[in-house]
């Protein structure tokens, strides 16, 4: 490596060092505005900078990420928490030299920066997470002002958002306020199960102009927020098709996975498990692995690391979703773990579980097999075998005595 480059990265600012193995260059400062950046990365060809470090600093490196790269040079993003300095003897200058140096010396650790149609189709996956946290937080809104008027019938319905209670909702933005109206829009198997008597007193309440108001613009928010959503989920299912479509088919094969948790899939992992050595490593870098926390020959915790947050929600939908489907594996693993563990405890080691076949299926490009699940070591089932033999040997010989 002929020059290496550190960036220390903020909101307005860029610190540039180099460094030649030999003495650090004059460390410059940059606006993070467009124009700036691309005149510091045609001062740093002119150096005869090849490879250029910087920290993952929130979604700042993102822009200067795109620009550089676009611009020829080898981009590495580092994990912030694995090259900081003592505290105390550290400044903006300081960092970007110490980058430039760990970087020409080879002593980073490059974070997972997947391609561009990766990085596009992550933006409408985390898109959609965002929406959908949206939508649940207007439906609670709505829930709460149902409640204000003395309307219960969230209390004799599964889902908030079915078809039922957004009729009532959108009949009483209209004006409607009748129970007996309002109780011919509830789906008969609701009025059945719970009788249209109580359905019709759940639905009698003191309603008044500014709860109306107030539902309206919750009603058309959470359309404007569904309409969003369809289309995030549209762009995705485009991307998927064109160009990991194979992938798609290979993922569809385990349990639990459907097509939208197995575009978030993609869109988080980069379809590419070649970046990761084994599942293990790949287990951590979702953060479903117990951490490694011992001193003095005891564990002080073995809590879950953190980990890709995004991915590692929809892995334990995932596990939701596959321990409660018949006849898997899965389901009959979760409930054995249930038995000595807690619940949450056990769908995190499901979810874990999920995440070793993701990464098996995606690596050696094979369709998912349940088959292989239970895999016995010939050493170990041997050892039982004779171990039991010897046990009912001595029960033999004692009988004869």
């Amino acid at each position: 490596m002929k020059r290496a480059c550190g960036l220390d990265v903020h909101k307005d600012t860029i610190f540039c060092a180099t460094y030649n193995g030999a003495i650090h260059g004059p460390v410059k400062e940059y606006s993070t505005l467009t124009s700036s950046i691309r005149s510091m990365g045609e001062a740093l060809q002119c150096e005869e900078v090849d490879a250029i470090a910087m920290e993952s600093t929130g979604m700042y490196w993102v822009p200067i990420w795109n620009i550089l790269e676009e611009m020829g040079f080898q981009m590495i993003l580092v994990n912030p928490y694995l090259i900081k300095q003592m505290p105390g003897r550290k400044s903006d200058v300081k960092d970007a030299q110490w980058i430039a140096t760990l970087l020409h010396k080879g002593l980073l650790r490059s974070s997972l920066v997947p391609c561009k149609e990766i990085r596009e189709l992550r933006t409408y996956s985390r898109r959609y997470v965002k929406l959908q946290q949206r939508q649940t937080s207007v439906l609670q809104d709505m829930e709460r002002t149902l409640e204000m008027c003395s309307i219960r019938i969230t209390s004799f319905v599964s889902n908030i958002s079915g078809k039922s209670v957004l009729k009532v909702i959108e009949h009483i933005v209209r004006g409607e306020t009748s129970p007996e109206v309002l109780a011919g829009l509830i789906h008969n198997r609701i009025v059945n199960k719970h009788t249209k008597q109580n359905i019709m007193a759940s639905l009698t309440g003191f309603i008044t102009n500014h709860h109306k108001f107030i539902l309206e613009l919750a009603l058309q928010e959470y359309e404007l927020l569904t309409s969003q959503i369809d289309k995030c989920i549209l762009k995705m299912e485009e991307l998927c098709n064109e160009d990991y479509k194979d992938e798609m088919k290979l993922l569809l094969t385990i349990p639990g996975i459907s097509n939208l948790s197995a575009m978030i899939v993609i869109a988080e992992t980069g379809a590419d498990m070649k970046a990761f050595e084994n599942s293990g490593k790949f287990s951590g870098w979702t953060g479903l692995r117990p951490r490694n926390d011992e001193s003095a020959g005891k564990y002080k915790s073995t809590a879950t690391t953190k980990g890709n947050r995004f991915l590692r929600a929809v892995l334990v939908q995932i596990a939701w979703a596959a321990s409660r489907t018949k006849g898997t594996y899965f389901k009959e693993k979760f409930n054995r773990l249930a038995m000595r563990k807690s619940r949450k405890k056990a769908l995190i080691a499901i979810a874990r579980k999920v995440g070793v076949l993701i990464w098996s299926v995606l690596f050696y490009k094979q369709e998912f097999n349940a088959q292989r699940l239970i895999v016995y070591d010939p050493g170990k089932l041997q050892a039982k075998m004779s171990y039991h033999q010897k046990e009912w040997d001595r029960l033999q010989n004692l009988l004869q005595k």
